[in-house]
């Protein structure tokens, strides 16, 4: 018997649960659709949100005959034995091509797709849940329209689920008694994943507690079946990369509760290397010299998170990060070694300055013997005027002094010292 899932599945651009930014009244996938003429699509987002469903509702409404192919699995031949149905009768009205996962296709197998695409033998629609711009061959791309799909809201999931709770009492010829919240926390607890949610809700349909001629279906069972649906990540995928730009932007932009969130999410996945990787990136970047004493602290918390392991390891890194969200912040170091490498990566490399240079011995043909390297600490306040850039970059200035109250009191030091009270 197939799942839930496939039972319920939309027949009509209307009982499609979110895209409503392609799919809404006016908006330019549905009109793509209903005008009949269907371009080569590339469909991008996280599984479980539709790109199938829609691609099956098309070549319903386009009388095209649908054939299905998983990138992961299938081959060359696989492609040229459906162009092949093209001189038959299931080939009639055009091939649409659904090619699911198409990121597993080497270059080759897409090249030989493309063979097929560009002479219209076949109306191609291909889905991934990675950027397209990064795995899909670039001559495909330019002969596709890319279309993203974006996670479900829970308020639409909930839609799916109260239909799928519907079709699950039909087929098992009973009435459910839902407690209140038990389609709000299905819905929610998917991660805007509506294939997770009908599962969920076949799942708690089958544990119903049969009671006075129907059948119970509790929150307690639903949190239980549920309780990790909401993890979408994949540790070489864009989930990754989004949850951990938002976990250090959440740090650099101050604010404790988005960072922590974050931070649960990393390790919820088990993703305790990137939470620790992340954290102590952030407190050397955006934190940096504001606060320079707790970037060891960071360091401590880390270890100690290491040593004990999740899920104990929440408790250290968790203090880490509230305490480098509150910190002051300054980049300045930052910005200086960056200024630095542009520098040398333009070719502003120069010769080390002779003073500096580890020579002890001039040949004979050297008429003004000696180093003259000039030691500060023999000097007042241990510093004394000269030149340390090369001649090339004389005058240059990498590193400015942040805003915050501990640069500024090194500035004010240095320009004391040096008697200089305009250098940044």
């Amino acid at each position: 018997m197939p799942p839930l899932a496939d039972k319920i599945r939309p027949t009509s651009l209307d009982e499609v649960v979110g895209q409503k930014h392609l799919l809404g009244q006016g908006k330019p996938l549905r009109r793509i659709i209903e005008s009949g003429e269907i371009p080569n699509m590339v469909f991008y987002g996280p599984s479980g949100i539709g790109k199938t469903t829609l691609a099956s509702i098309i070549a319903a409404q386009t009388n095209k005959t649908l054939r299905k192919l998983n990138a992961t699995t299938a081959s060359t031949q696989d492609i040229k034995d459906i162009v092949a149905q093209l001189d038959t009768f299931a080939g009639m009205n055009g091939i649409l091509l659904y090619l699911d996962e198409i990121q597993y296709f080497n270059k080759k197998q897409q090249q030989t797709l493309l063979e097929f695409i560009e002479n219209g033998s076949i109306t191609l629609i291909a889905s991934t849940t990675e950027n397209p711009y990064f795995y899909v061959y670039n001559a495909i791309l330019s002969r596709s329209t890319v279309f993203e799909f974006k996670t479900v809201t829970p308020d639409e999931v909930e839609k799916a689920v109260i239909r799928g709770f519907q079709l699950a009492a039909k087929q098992r010829n009973t009435t459910f008694k839902i407690e209140d919240g038990v389609t709000k926390y299905i819905a929610t607890a998917c991660g805007g994943d509506v294939r997770k949610a009908m599962n969920a809700v076949e799942l708690t349909a089958l544990t119903s507690v049969k009671q006075d001629g129907c059948e119970i279906i509790t929150l307690e069972s639903a949190k239980e079946l549920t309780q990790k649906s909401a993890v979408r990540y994949d540790r070489d995928g864009d989930s990754h990369y989004d949850i951990v730009s938002g976990y250090q932007k959440s740090m650099r932009g101050s604010d404790p509760d988005a960072a922590l969130y974050y931070l649960a999410r990393l390790l919820e996945a088990g993703d305790l290397p990137s939470a620790c990787r992340r954290l102590m990136v952030c407190v050397c970047e955006d934190v940096g010299l504001a606060y320079p004493q707790l970037i060891p602290i960071v360091k401590s918390c880390v270890d100690i998170a290491n040593a004990v392991g999740l899920p104990e390891a929440r408790i250290p890194l968790a203090d880490a990060v509230v305490m480098v969200a509150n910190a002051p912040k300054s980049n300045s170091a930052y910005n200086g070694i960056a200024r630095a490498t542009a520098d040398i990566q333009s070719g502003k490399i120069g010769s080390i300055p002779r003073h500096l240079q580890n020579k002890h011995y001039d040949g004979e043909d050297n008429l003004n013997k000696g180093q003259f390297y000039k030691y500060p600490h023999d000097y007042p306040n241990g510093w004394v005027e000269q030149q340390y850039l090369p001649d090339i970059l004389k005058g240059s200035v990498y590193y400015e002094f942040g805003q915050n109250k501990n640069e500024q009191a090194f500035k004010s030091y240095w320009d004391k010292v040096k008697g200089n009270s305009n250098k940044k």
